[in-house]
């Protein structure tokens, strides 16, 4: 889960008056560690035809003006703090506005989308064990992170594919993978003939060691050591 925080003494309190009934959120933000761009770029899953495309058609966060755009779900308000998931936003990013995700005028669905339609999608079915489920949404209510929300989009498309540095087969266990996911790893199974694969497990990305240490730099380090108390 993340947080915008937005500066006292400008008037914000009285600007943030009736989100809280919106489900989702535009974040307009900086990339702030970004330098220099270019021209073209190759997408996470090209087209069938070529490898790159321009970058005003693509999502590249190298940009001439290096300004985001990101569609968040908005979890809570308390005062001046936004807490927000399905976050792709860096820690320390500049907001630059909000606004308010309105699904009658954001959602075009039968939009054309240009190259993007002639991608080579691998589609795979995504299923999980119950244990799965379990941690999952003990993490859900510790945490607002949707585990198995974020395994099911990362996975249920080309989820083998060269863009996917996320993904680490297991060397000494085929048909064995895991998936990072922030500070947790998840556990799967698949099976390439038949396109299914099957969400074991979570554990912390954290080892033994680095759980004993105070230094915590993304603070949830408790929450990881209940997690694997539990």
């Amino acid at each position: 889960m993340g947080r915008i925080e937005l500066i006292s003494g400008k008037g914000f309190e009285q600007a943030l008056r009736d989100l809280e009934g919106f489900e989702r959120l535009w974040i307009i933000f900086h990339f702030h560690h970004n330098e220099g761009w270019r021209p073209t770029t190759r997408p996470p899953v090209p087209p069938i035809d070529h490898e790159r495309v321009g970058v005003f058609a693509s999502r590249s966060p190298y940009r001439p003006n290096p300004i985001g755009l990101s569609c968040v779900r908005l979890v809570r308000m308390e005062g001046l703090v936004l807490f927000v998931d399905e976050v792709d936003l860096l820690d320390g990013s500049p907001v630059f506005d909000i606004k308010p995700y309105i699904p009658l005028a954001d959602a075009f669905p039968e939009a054309k989308a240009g190259w993007v339609e002639s991608q080579s999608i691998d589609l795979w079915k995504v299923q999980a064990t119950g244990d799965f489920l379990a941690q999952s949404e003990w993490i859900y209510k510790h945490s607002g992170l949707d585990v198995f929300n974020f395994a099911e989009v990362q996975l249920s498309r080309n989820p083998f594919d060269d863009s996917r540095k996320r993904v680490r087969m297991a060397e000494e266990n085929p048909g064995m993978a895991e998936l990072a996911y922030r500070t947790f790893r998840i556990d799967f199974s698949f099976d390439a003939v038949m396109k299914n694969i099957m969400l074991t497990g979570i554990r912390s990305g954290y080892t033994k060691e680095e759980l004993q240490s105070d230094v915590d730099i993304y603070g949830d380090k408790t929450m990881h050591r209940d997690f694997v108390n539990r």
